[in-house]
């Protein structure tokens, strides 16, 4: 008979850190899950809670003990464990005794090599109630908690204090210590509604009894639901549309235990700053959710989600109200005053700022920038100086007292600035796209001056700080050098821009010559490049076997990268595909066994003994000028698929013709012809590299 309780934990604590409650939460719920799995334990089902002052969850129907097992252990063999008259010798004897059984309760198993001995023995389950502890302690110190704290003259550790524990199995307390807090069945409720204990009964009646008694709602999931409810319906009430985004929904949803939504107002004239100003201090530093007109434009309303059913509503909206005022009051000052001058008027200032020490000022940045800028320009047949002005003014925002005080809209804040300043409209747009993509995912530049900008100021920083030798470690990026490389190939292969990327590098080395010699660095940030472009396309389900074999021909260019790869994953779904890569790595061997400069630059057709030659070497001659022209205008997928076609000649050629005849002419011709095959499919890839062949 299956019999099985549910188990409730509780961890009361001081207010959890908003940002990591959900990840702290879902993180306790799985490493209890992992420990059940451990210790041959399971249960129906694991239900998680967590609010500002609690970690818990509810496992449903987990079994009363392990389950009975049998221990075998494997002794020494036969031969070895009875002489000749059968009598035990010292190893049986031995064994036996480290089983603590005698040697006649031994038994024989038959295996692959021989027969042994083995000892047999059922071991009886663990009682649950005996392991529980353990295993919630295991899963509280997998929790990834940065940074955990003290308190008290207590040596236990935890991200906040602990302030009470609960461990029911079914109705029964499991008595205990969990950070220094003897183990109950009282929870709390709310802090101010209901500051009381609540004894529970069992552990099916926790969640009713925070919700009802203590004014509580336990579940992440159903207190977000709510909020996102209540907003979403005030806004609408409002005839506006809330800007409810996740990270700030599950901030506030960790802030609160017992949510209640109020709309509040501020003066319309603070519209006149730019909305983002005004949207990032709602929702960073107030926390609260913005409200927009169907057409997209800010309204001057707000809402707020409370931790308290107030009594006088009104009093908690004035009271934001007036909270929110001196901030957007700060930011109109701050607007006003950065409006005073032109934007490029800042620009002189960017010599005080050190970018780094041995690279020189923000200013010194900006105008290494700008030639490349303008390098990158002339190689797409853009305008020179309009990426130049926009790189020359790409910093400047960094000055203005705005960004003083908002650093994460560095950027937004140039394109405002310049547009006041009556800059090219071109030239703007720039300003905001050069920091994408600022995550992973995140939107890549739409204009062309966006992406010049972009790839300029990375191709920079990636030379810069690599040719002082403070390239990324496993656990060091200062500078985010992953994050700019990764986002310089997403900007060359998905926009696309057919630029060759070594000599990007290469033109971005020149110009920190007056800095340092950072000619070898340029080869150096290309190879890590490709390496992330590994990633990249891991990340996509594309194998890192088909990535070598394109960057194997020495392509540098990541769009045109890009065409070959995806021409060679079509390739590799033909029927042809997999005889083709077999005999490409029979090509590579063969070629390899050549003794140098044994391989003459071309064939011989009348040095041709065998017919399968001759017909492989008419079809290579009719298919190489399509072959060739086809690759020059980079339609790769339809050169492969040309190439397929010699299967049948290739198959023939290996089944009928020895490569290495004794005869050096006819050897060496042979070489040539198989060498001229294997150039063509070079042309796009070493398709003998390719690990795996179907799709």
């Amino acid at each position: 008979m299956d019999e099985r309780r549910d188990l409730l934990v509780e961890i009361g604590t001081e207010e959890l850190p908003p940002t990591a409650l959900l990840r702290l939460s879902e993180s306790f719920t799985q490493g209890f899950q992992a420990q059940l799995a451990q210790n041959g334990l399971d249960c129906h089902d694991i239900e998680t809670f967590a609010t500002p002052r609690r970690l818990a969850f509810l496992a449903s129907g987990v079994q009363l003990a392990q389950a009975d097992h049998v221990v075998i252990r494997k002794g020494p063999s036969v031969k070895a464990a009875y002489d000749a008259d059968g009598i035990p010798t010292k190893a049986a004897e031995g064994f036996a005794r480290s089983c603590g059984v005698d040697v006649s309760t031994l038994h024989r198993e038959q295996g692959p090599k021989g027969e042994w001995l083995v000892y047999r023995q059922i071991e009886t389950g663990r009682p649950t109630e005996d392991i529980v502890f353990p295993m919630v302690e295991q899963a509280l110190a997998s929790l990834p908690i940065p940074k955990r704290m003290r308190w008290g003259n207590r040596e236990d550790e935890f991200v906040r204090p602990v302030h009470w524990a609960v461990l029911l199995f079914g109705e029964d307390v499991l008595p205990g210590r969990l950070f220094g807090v003897e183990t109950g069945r009282e929870t709390r409720g709310h802090r101010f509604h209901h500051p009381d204990r609540i004894q529970i009964e069992s552990p099916r009646a926790y969640a009713q009894l925070l919700r009802e008694q203590g004014q509580v709602e336990p579940s992440f999931a159903r207190r977000r639901d709510s909020i996102r409810t209540q907003v979403e319906g005030l806004a609408d009430q409002a005839g506006g549309q809330a800007m409810v985004g996740s990270d700030l929904l599950n901030e506030v949803t960790a802030l609160c235990e017992w949510p209640i939504a109020i709309m509040g107002g501020f003066d319309a004239n603070f519209l006149a700053v730019p909305p983002e100003v005004l949207i990032e201090t709602m929702q960073k530093n107030q926390k609260y959710f913005p409200v927009r007109s169907a057409d997209g434009r800010l309204l001057p309303k707000f809402i707020t989600v409370s931790n308290i059913e107030s009594l006088d509503p009104e009093q908690v909206r004035a009271g934001n109200e007036r909270v929110i005022r001196p901030r957007f009051a700060d930011a109109a000052f701050f607007w006003q005053q950065d409006l005073k001058r032109p934007l490029d008027a800042f620009a002189p200032a960017l010599a005080s700022v050190v970018f780094q020490d041995k690279l020189g000022s923000l200013a010194e940045k900006s105008a290494r920038v700008s030639q490349i800028a303008r390098y990158i320009a002339g190689l797409l047949g853009l305008d020179e100086e309009m990426a130049a002005r926009a790189a020359y003014l790409a910093k400047c925002d960094l000055m203005t007292q705005m960004i003083f005080e908002f650093g994460s809209l560095q950027g937004i804040m140039g394109r405002y600035y310049a547009e006041k300043a009556g800059e090219d409209p071109l030239v703007c747009a720039a300003l905001e796209e050069q920091y994408l993509p600022r995550h992973a995912g995140d939107n890549l530049p739409c204009t062309d001056y966006g992406r010049i900008l972009s790839v300029a100021e990375k191709l920079d920083t990636l030379v810069g700080i690599f040719a002082i030798g403070q390239r990324p470690t496993g656990v060091k990026d200062p500078y985010a050098l992953r994050r700019a490389a990764i986002g310089l190939l997403r900007i060359l292969i998905e926009t696309p821009l057919a630029l060759d990327l070594k000599e990007l590098l290469e033109f971005s080395a020149q110009e920190l010559r007056d800095k340092l010699d950072a000619g070898p660095t340029a080869g150096e940030v290309f190879d890590y490049a490709m390496e992330r472009l590994k990633s990249y396309y891991q990340d996509r389900g594309i194998g890192a076997d088909l990535v070598d074999a394109v960057l194997s021909t020495g392509v540098t260019a990541p769009s045109d990268t890009h065409q070959r790869i995806m021409a060679v994953g079509q390739f590799l779904k033909l029927p042809e595909a997999e005889a083709l890569t077999a005999a490409n790595k029979r090509i590579r061997n063969i070629l390899k066994k050549a003794p140098e400069g044994g391989i003459p630059e071309s064939f011989e057709s009348a040095l041709f003994q065998e017919d399968a030659e001759v017909h492989l070497a008419a079809r290579i001659e009719s298919l190489q000028s399509d072959a060739l022209a086809m690759i020059k205008r980079q339609d790769y997928a339809g050169a492969l698929k040309l190439l397929a076609k010699l299967r049948p000649e290739v198959d023939q050629f290996f089944d009928q013709v020895l490569v290495m005849a004794d005869d050096t002419r006819i050897r060496e011709n042979r070489l040539a012809l198989l060498a001229r095959l294997e150039g063509l499919f070079l042309g796009v890839a070493d398709i003998s590299r390719l690990q795996k062949v179907a799709p």
